[in-house]
């Protein structure tokens, strides 16, 4: 059994919560990153964290698809939260852009971009790391990672350029290897690509993967990516895990014997 965490989870979106942590324990899951994605969210991730603390590490963040629904009012209000609760984070995540022409029809790039820069500002000033979508807009999330002057940062679940990818990585960046990277080509490549000291494991639970047979992950599924990034790399599962367990405690300056 490995010491393993995954550092990218909706917690608050998991049915039957309590069963699924303690299946991630008995697998050895010795800590989840729990990510916010609207207003809503962070205050469930909060109290998540408090039910389970020392296991549970929220982040707290505001979702570029979240911004079709929500007002300036509430844009504002989302930001003051984060803020106001940005000591209890261990990161501010999930933020991002993406520029997926379905959510492009519902958020323009300059709003994306605007409210952004105000969540990498609230990190930069809080010492925050940060947890990154960027779905198709790869390069200009990490040219205002960049301009914000954030020290670090994971691009999660990354599909982009290896272009952009040498960028994130020259940055002092990381990217997270999810469950898709038992077939997700651009995933798997840039899994390859990375070193494994700027690598982190992650379920984005409770996302659904696979190709022929779908499933819905949970945290337990952290394994999976273990077992497909050693496979990918030819390097073995005890030393990717590791690895990804001290870059994950590193990442996130979590506080964890191990």
């Amino acid at each position: 059994m490995y010491n393993l965490i995954d550092t990218h989870a909706h917690l608050d979106e998991l049915k039957d919560l309590d069963s699924m942590l303690d299946e991630a324990r008995a697998a050895g899951i010795i800590a989840t990153v729990a990510v916010g994605s609207s207003h809503q969210s962070n205050v469930r991730t909060l109290e998540i964290s408090q039910r389970h603390h020392s296991f549970v590490h929220p982040a707290l963040g505001l979702h570029p698809w979240e911004l079709a629904n929500l007002g300036a009012s509430e844009i504002e209000d989302s930001l003051r939260f984060i803020e106001q609760n940005i000591a209890s984070a261990v990161a501010v995540g999930e933020i991002g852009l993406d520029y997926d022409k379905r959510v492009l029809k519902a958020v323009s790039k300059g709003l994306q971009k605007d409210i952004l820069i105000r969540l990498l500002s609230i990190a930069r000033e809080y010492g925050k790391p940060t947890i990154v979508h960027s779905r198709y807009a790869w390069k200009d999330a990490l040219q205002a990672i960049q301009d914000a002057g954030i020290e670090r940062a994971v691009f999660h679940w990354f599909t982009g350029f290896s272009g952009v990818l040498k960028d994130i990585i020259d940055g002092g960046y990381s990217i997270s290897a999810t469950p898709a990277t038992e077939y997700h080509e651009e995933h798997r490549r840039a899994v390859r690509e990375a070193p494994l000291q700027r690598l982190l494991l992650e379920t984005d639970c409770p996302v659904t993967y696979g190709r022929e047979t779908r499933y819905e992950s949970r945290p337990a599924d952290v394994l999976r990516g273990l077992k497909a990034v050693s496979q990918l790399k030819g390097i073995d599962e005890a030393a990717i895990a590791e690895q990804t367990t001290r870059n994950a405690i590193s990442f996130f300056s979590l506080d964890i014997p191990f």
